[in-house]
């Protein structure tokens, strides 16, 4: 079964379901929570509920449906979420309420989330941050991702250019593989001096 409910030492990780629009609308319609996620904040709860069923329901029919809610041991409601792309690069992705933000939930989280992926038998996870959220990179880098490159991207849907930087862990051992896609996509790229280990 994809997507098992994993709990830590403060954190209950589980799938989404339909009654939790409007956490996920309190997470997802903050301004200063978005500024460094894809997408615009959302304005209504049908946003909220459409995203819910479109982007989270769904894909728990997929093989590789990690889209988990993370609650706080205790408490029903969400305060953010920790989702993994179901095909190459096998983006790891998170947000979370910006009362929570600072207190390692994040990390706790998404390191849960990477032993569950480990049991599949992909060979890596990549994950990008905005060169300008390098707090993004701090959690990247606890979960033992290594920085690969950067890239310049005009970002859809909100038309910004912005710099972003590749990071990867290989789950499968062969520490010399790296996901090469943005690389190839994006013509500016590049290497930034002191970010490799």
């Amino acid at each position: 079964m994809n997507t098992p409910e994993i709990t830590t030492e403060r954190l209950r990780l589980r799938r989404f379901q339909e009654s939790d629009a409007e956490a996920l609308f309190s997470i997802l319609s903050d301004r200063e929570v978005n500024t460094f996620l894809p997408w615009f904040p959302l304005e209504t709860l049908a946003q909220a509920r459409t995203r819910l069923r479109e982007g989270y329901l769904k894909s728990y029919e997929k093989p590789l449906g990690f889209r988990y809610a993370v609650c706080l041991k205790g408490e029903p409601a969400p305060v953010g979420y920790v989702e993994l792309g179901d095909g190459a690069p096998y983006d790891l992705g998170y947000g979370l309420k910006k009362a929570f933000w600072h207190q390692g939930i994040t990390t706790e989280a998404c390191r849960a989330v990477l032993g569950q992926v480990r049991l599949t038998g992909l060979p890596y996870v990549t994950a990008t941050h905005d060169r300008n959220n390098p707090r993004s990179g701090s959690v990247m880098r606890a979960l033992g991702m290594r920085y690969r490159y950067s890239y310049e991207e005009l970002w859809q849907p909100k038309n910004l250019l912005v710099t972003f930087r590749l990071y990867q862990l290989n789950l499968d051992g062969d520490d010399g593989r790296t996901f090469m896609g943005y690389w190839e996509r994006f013509p500016v790229h590049f290497i930034e001096d002191g970010l490799q280990s």
